[in-house]
């Protein structure tokens, strides 16, 4: 039994756990970490990260960091309130650098923009799956350059709430996992893939090679969302704001589809959209086993 493995009490467990799993994450075998490029919406701090690492702040945002296995962290800065919220009563057992600030220090990192409260890891980026390892998942969530990361952080929040297995994304006009998307999601980017692909039309046929029916969302779909559904593995695939599905993506996809909205207003914001598509997915998936 190693010192990590002795018993005592539960803030030395967690500890443990904490470190076995840092050790674990950064053992061979894992596939190289894609050092971040900078995007629209993803310039959040001051000054910027060390090559290679990000940083995530707030309070769910770290929390959810802290407890997932899969995430290398570097650093963390955390003032003394901030650590009682977090439950890290002895932030020196942690197994990774920890220092504790002042808020100060964190927004001359960040910017007095960032709503950081009290907390910031540096850490390397999540390695995501790939398309062909998502035949365990019926729900995906597809986005043709939608660029705000607030938007992409709340679709990611949506996304994990009603079990979508991952968010598939360009990899040019759309944000890099980043602070600031971090803490829209708050907390989501620990719990599900964030894929980027570089030719959209090609992976949605990849997509439909593996079973899935992929269905974008137009405001002038031919057919209700619901009436569309029909396949066993549902793809959702949102545009832009304004400009929506480009045309190729419209080429692309299985079908198009409209979400019924009988009201005065006839649009929604991308990340209402989204919700709504991924309830009313999930629950034909599920009235369909």
């Amino acid at each position: 039994m190693s010192k990590d493995d002795k018993p005592g009490t539960p803030r030395d467990s967690h500890y443990a756990r904490l470190r076995r799993a840092h050790r674990e994450a950064g053992a061979g075998g894992a596939r190289p970490h894609v050092m971040p490029r900078p995007r629209p919406g993803g310039g959040e701090s001051v000054q910027p990260p060390p090559d290679g690492l990000v940083r995530l702040y707030g309070l769910h945002t770290v929390r959810a960091a802290l407890d997932n296995p899969r995430r290398r962290i570097v650093r963390l800065m955390v003032t003394r309130n901030a650590a009682r919220r977090l439950g890290l009563a002895e932030p020196a057992d942690l197994p990774f650098p920890t220092e504790i600030v002042e808020p100060r220090a964190l927004d001359g990192l960040l910017g007095a923009d960032a709503v950081h409260q009290g907390v910031m890891v540096e850490a390397h980026p999540l390695v995501p799956k790939r398309l062909g390892e998502l035949a365990d998942t019926p729900l995906l969530i597809v986005l043709d350059q939608v660029t705000d990361p607030h938007n992409v952080g709340a679709i990611m929040r949506s996304a994990v709430a009603f079990g979508a297995g991952a968010l598939i994304t360009t990899s040019r006009h759309s944000p890099a996992e980043s602070g600031v998307l971090a803490k829209a999601a708050s907390g989501a980017l620990e719990h599900i893939d964030l894929i980027e692909v570089r030719n959209l039309a090609d992976a949605l046929n990849e997509l439909h090679a593996h079973g899935f029916a992929t269905i974008g969302l137009d405001s002038g779909g031919p057919a209700e969302l619901e009436a569309s559904f029909a396949a066993r593995r549902i793809a959702l695939v949102l545009g832009a704001e304004g400009k929506g599905l480009r045309h190729k993506t419209r080429e692309t996809v299985s079908a198009l589809a409209r979400l019924d909205m009988p009201g005065a207003i006839r649009s929604l914001n991308v990340s209402n959209a989204a919700a709504v598509a991924l309830y009313a997915a999930r629950k034909f998936l599920g009235s369909a086993q």
